[in-house]
């Protein structure tokens, strides 16, 4: 167990990282604005095209894209506790699947974006629903149910997403493929992410002792008074919450609830009251810094952030594949 003025320390940096990443988006782009003009902007009054592209155009996307980040780590966090699988991921228990088929239907019918954000909700929340359901059988369900059930529900979904796009009109499939490969710039309003993400830390952190002894094995947790029925279906929907909201707010964002939730686990240990901050920070920054680049890379053109957090996902966790073996902690 990390000793509290260590565990002070390594949230002190990650958040001072979480404000570096923030304050590089907030001066990069097609527009190079100095970081002390950067500070003017977020303290001061006056008025100026940098400026304004800093308030009105970056900080939300900034603080949008960190939320969302810390959203899928703490998400990824909750569920490799809850399965007891180092690989177990967001989008595995098929969520973002749910919300792709809303999403697509929205788009496919000229709704406007909010009603794209609805109806991406009401499929994420009828995933989750669905999942929970077909996995509880008579005697309850187990971690391999769940993760099978959610694989079969999430190739579902992609199959009715793969048919909306092959039937969807030409004009409208730039808009659809951006939206399932990610992409912060139509985020708009970062409220409630921001919110969301709070909310969802005030709820978890309570519960990091009883999250401990899960981690440690369900008899084990059940043996030293955990209510293992309430904890699992209390994780289990605040994770697919979390993940709902993201996929709303951003689309379909991969590997930041893999990689980021493994990586703070194999570099701090597996203490949740360490480790659920920490992936969140470490989360936030990495998204925020992935959007920076699908900003820049190509300028004036955007890449979808998806497409960068797969690329920069798959040789990290390739690479730690090759160090050592997953194995459960």
């Amino acid at each position: 167990m990390p000793t509290r003025r260590r565990a002070v320390l390594i949230l002190a940096v990650l958040a001072g990282l979480a404000l570096l990443s923030i304050a590089l988006a907030l001066s990069v782009g097609s527009i190079h604005i100095p970081l002390p003009d950067v500070f003017r902007a977020l303290v001061g009054s006056d008025a100026g095209m940098g400026i304004d592209v800093v308030r009105s155009l970056r900080l939300p996307r900034a603080l949008g894209g960190f939320a969302c980040g810390a959203l899928l780590a703490l998400a990824g966090a909750l569920l490799q506790v809850l399965l007891r699988n180092p690989l177990a991921d967001p989008y595995v228990l098929g969520i973002s699947g749910g919300a792709g088929v809303g999403a697509m239907l929205a788009i496919l019918f000229g709704l406007t974006a909010a009603g794209i954000n609805g109806l991406a909700f009401l499929g994420a929340l009828a995933a989750m629903l669905l999942v929970f359901g077909l996995a509880h059988g008579d005697g309850g369900w187990t971690q391999t149910r769940l993760l099978l059930t959610g694989v079969i529900v999430a190739s579902g979904c992609g199959a009715i997403v793969a048919l909306t796009l092959s039937v969807a009109p030409e004009q409208k499939l730039h808009g659809m493929l951006f939206w399932l490969m990610g992409d912060l710039a139509q985020g708009g309003d970062p409220t409630l992410p921001l919110l969301a993400l709070v909310v969802i830390l005030l709820v978890a952190l309570p519960f990091a002792r009883e999250l401990n002894l899960l981690a440690r094995g369900a008899d084990t947790a059940l043996t030293l008074g955990v209510a293992i029925t309430r904890l699992r279906r209390g994780v289990y929907l605040v994770a697919s919450l979390a993940t709902a909201i993201v996929v709303t707010y951003a689309g379909s964002i991969g590997f930041i609830g893999l990689i980021v939730p493994h990586l703070v686990r194999l570099s701090l240990g597996n203490d949740q009251r360490l480790l659920l901050p920490a992936a969140a920070l470490a989360g936030g920054s990495l998204l925020v810094v992935a959007d920076t680049l699908a900003r820049t890379v190509v300028a004036p053109q955007q890449l979808p952030v998806g497409v960068l957090t797969a690329l920069i996902g798959v040789p990290v966790f390739l690479y730690l594949l090759a160090r050592a073996p997953l194995a459960r902690r």
